[in-house]
């Protein structure tokens, strides 16, 4: 069957690990999930083939479709708003500055209540508690360039972490978890932590120290001949480091419990559960190794209550029975009650 850009449809997301590609019969839900790739990380350009493969080998124009990035940079910060300052001028970027040391003049921003996501007005603002969500604007500038000049149309360019967010708060409500969450992104140069409830986003912060920072210690612990030979090995699936693990987590293990005990300081709530997301399968121990670390359990993610939940079925019940927490952020894009991650600028 030859499938035009009319009779399905592609969501994209770029991460750091890898590119997933997924060929829908629609861009809106509900709709069925017929195929998923995944895609060894690389630029943007490498895509147009396989969706052109997808597609049935045929295009006339650009391939539509429903993008996702992971900027370095990208930020997320939860912030208590003064209620007597909300209408001063300058009042979001000084707090954006002071606060978190961010630079609101060269970002993309998008201000959402905390608790559900709702896109708020910057000028009009009602809810005291807030996330703030971009990243710099060249990241989506350069990003959607980037995919018009390798034929593809992004009918929308969405920063994955918020739609992985916005899933998460809906899937601890759909599973009537009331115990917090830790939810990380362990990149290659950093983490983004969040505490997650079925009520909202509690705590976001980055950590800079990802996987890349555990490549010294494989090199010193195995005795290899560089550090190049360290990370091939670390990132190849020929190697059980489950022994080593609580070793080469030490330093990102210090910065979590640092967030984790001052966020139940504040709140007098116990992490219950930890997820991590993004991270492919020949990195999947390090779920397990920080779990163990941090005394708390791996959270059961049951995807299909959800993705029923949302109108998206999978045209393979094998194709479904594969999907992980590495697939949430881009079922996460399917989904109808996302958060919408990039609107303005905060001015």
């Amino acid at each position: 069957m030859l499938f035009s850009g009319k009779s399905c449809g592609f969501f994209v997301e770029f991460n750091e690990y890898a590119t997933l590609v997924a060929r829908t019969s629609s861009l809106d839900s509900p709709l069925v999930v017929e195929q998923i790739r995944e895609l060894p990380a690389g630029p943007i350009a490498a895509v147009a083939p396989v969706l052109d493969e997808l597609a049935g080998g045929r295009r006339s124009g650009y391939r539509h479709a429903v993008c996702s990035i992971y900027p370095e940079q990208r930020f997320i910060r939860r912030a208590a708003l003064d209620t007597k300052r909300m209408k001063d001028a300058g009042y979001l970027d000084e707090l954006l500055v002071t606060q978190f040391r961010a630079e609101p003049d060269k970002m993309t921003l998008a201000i959402m209540a905390a608790q559900d996501g709702q896109l708020l007005d910057a000028a009009n603002l009602m809810t005291k508690e807030v996330l703030f969500c971009g990243s710099f604007t060249e990241d989506f500038s350069k990003a959607q360039t980037e995919l018009l000049a390798a034929g593809i149309y992004p009918e929308r360019l969405e920063m994955g972490s918020v739609a992985t967010l916005g899933a998460m708060v809906n899937i601890l409500a759909l599973q009537e978890c009331k115990t917090p969450t830790l939810v990380l992104e362990l990149g290659r140069e950093s983490t983004q932590c969040y505490i997650v409830n079925n009520e909202g986003i509690d705590l976001a912060r980055p950590i800079p120290h990802g996987v890349n920072s555990m490549i010294p210690v494989v090199h010193k612990e195995l005795g290899l001949k560089d550090e190049e030979a360290a990370a091939r090995l670390l990132f190849s699936n020929s190697f059980d480091f489950t022994d080593m693990g609580p070793v080469l987590v030490k330093r990102l293990l210090k910065e979590l419990q640092s967030s984790i005990g001052f966020y139940e300081v504040q709140t007098g709530q116990s992490i219950g559960q930890l997820l991590c997301t993004i991270l492919p399968v020949n990195l999947s121990w390090l779920t397990s190794t920080l779990s163990s670390a941090l005394g708390v359990g791996g959270f059961e993610l049951k995807l299909a209550p959800w993705l029923e939940k949302q109108g998206i079925k999978f045209a393979d019940a094998q194709e479904l029975a594969k999907a992980n927490a590495s697939w949430l952020g881009l079922l996460s894009l399917m989904s109808r009650n996302r958060p919408v991650a990039i609107a303005h600028e905060a001015k």
